[in-house]
């Protein structure tokens, strides 16, 4: 095993430096005069959440693929999350959203499918060596297990990447095309956030629906919210964790059932253990939606979940080592291809039809990254929205096999 030659390996000292640049960023951004006031009037608080983090991995002063705090923070405070943020949903008013909401999610599902094999075959023209490499390590096979990321997230990459055989080379670039791209789109997404009302009074879209969801949202806060005690935080915090470990629990059981008797099924993400419990947290915060668990959000339940949210963006960001695009132009090439092809189709339906620009966003975030990423950018555009970011990012968990697994079809036979 490869020894870490970062300057901070301690777990502590990692989770320790990552609060504190959490904290600096809140403290600053909500510093209305001055330098900062200036800053972050064009620069948004949660793109430095992110960005700041990845220059500690950028830089070798931490390694961000060799410790364990963003485990912790993918299975423990990611679950626990999407409880807090689903418990206090009001489903009617999520509906309510209309059809244009789905209709911007299939686009973004439908422009990553075409996308991959109209990338692969335009870098193809330039870069004819792409389509020599044959057997595991052939570019297609690395691409079927990206469309699987795209497609639904870090579950459904893997799942494809043992449908089509990626071998470890081309799977571990394919990785880091996932993170430059994704994150710099992503941050891009981050961007538009703070800037979305000029951006939908510029294209007319229709902005009612999720004004009306907002206000809803705030007037069920204003109607029932409360100074909290010890007791209620005490309370949020079992229902986040309970779920969180029974969640677990079943994963810890249904994995290994699925695996020895329904090995088939590992298609379908079955065998993955935070598909599982991504599905259950999600499932128990929206049947704990239709309860009195639901006044939780009087006493902060969405402020404790974007608590832990945050804490998930800075160990996302410190994933991300911007020098890779220089080590892999060619593959990063194909990404950035490929994701342009899924942005344009984006752009164009949303102008047909007139959508906000937070269901192109949140809508494309659903498929690229899922649960870890959708809710982060709808909580950009309002703190109310991030359940909506959940509830799509469930849809992409249920689609991205299926859809990836089309996607590795045709980028065999272009390859082909």
């Amino acid at each position: 095993m490869e020894t870490s030659q970062a300057l901070i390996t301690n777990n502590a000292v990692i989770l320790g430096v990552l609060a504190t640049i959490l904290g600096f960023v809140f403290y600053t951004s909500n510093l209305k005069r001055g330098f900062w006031g200036k800053f972050y009037s064009y620069v948004p608080a949660l793109l430095m959440c992110y960005f700041l983090p990845s220059l500690l991995n950028t830089f070798g002063i931490i390694d961000g693929s060799n410790n364990d705090v963003y485990t912790v923070a993918k299975y423990y405070l990611l679950p626990a999350c999407l409880v807090l943020l689903t418990l206090s949903i009001d489903i009617k008013s999520v509906m309510g959203l209309g059809k244009k909401a789905i209709i911007m999610f299939f686009t973004g599902t439908i422009g990553v499918v075409i996308g991959g094999p109209l990338a692969l075959l335009i870098t193809a023209a330039v870069m004819p060596e792409l389509l020599d490499v044959t057997g595991p390590e052939a570019v297609w096979r690395g691409m079927a297990a990206l469309a699987g990321s795209w497609i639904g997230g870090g579950a459904n990459m893997v799942a494809m990447k043992e449908i089509y055989g990626a071998g470890g080379d081309i799977f571990t670039i394919m990785v880091t095309v996932d993170i430059v791209v994704a994150n710099i789109w992503m941050a891009v997404l981050l961007y538009m956030a703070a800037r979305h009302k000029e951006i939908d009074a510029r294209s007319g879209a229709d902005t009612s629906s999720i004004d009306r969801l907002i206000e809803r949202v705030q007037h069920f806060e204003s109607e029932h919210s409360r100074k909290p005690e010890l007791n209620d935080l005490m309370i949020l915090i079992a229902f986040a964790f309970g779920a969180t470990g029974l969640a677990h629990l079943v994963a810890d059981i249904a994995v290994p059932f699925f695996i020895e008797h329904y090995p088939g099924l590992n298609k379908f993400s079955l065998h993955s253990k935070l598909f599982w419990i991504i599905v259950l947290v999600t499932t128990i915060g929206l049947a704990l939606s239709f309860t009195k668990a639901r006044n939780l959000e009087a006493v902060g339940a969405s402020k404790v979940g974007s608590t832990f949210l945050y804490i998930l963006v800075a160990t996302i960001g410190l994933h991300m080592d911007i020098t890779k695009i220089v080590e892999a132009p060619k593959y990063v090439v194909i990404g950035v291809i490929w994701m342009a092809i899924h942005v344009l189709l984006m752009f164009i339906v949303a102008k047909i039809i007139k959508a906000p620009i937070f269901y192109l966003a949140v809508g494309s975030k659903a498929n690229i990254g899922a649960a870890a990423s959708a809710p982060v950018v709808a909580s950009a555009f309002h703190p109310a929205l991030a359940p909506v970011g959940v509830l799509l990012a469930v849809i992409g968990y249920a689609l991205g096999t299926y859809m990836a697994w089309i996607c590795g079809q045709l980028l065999r036979m272009v390859s082909a």
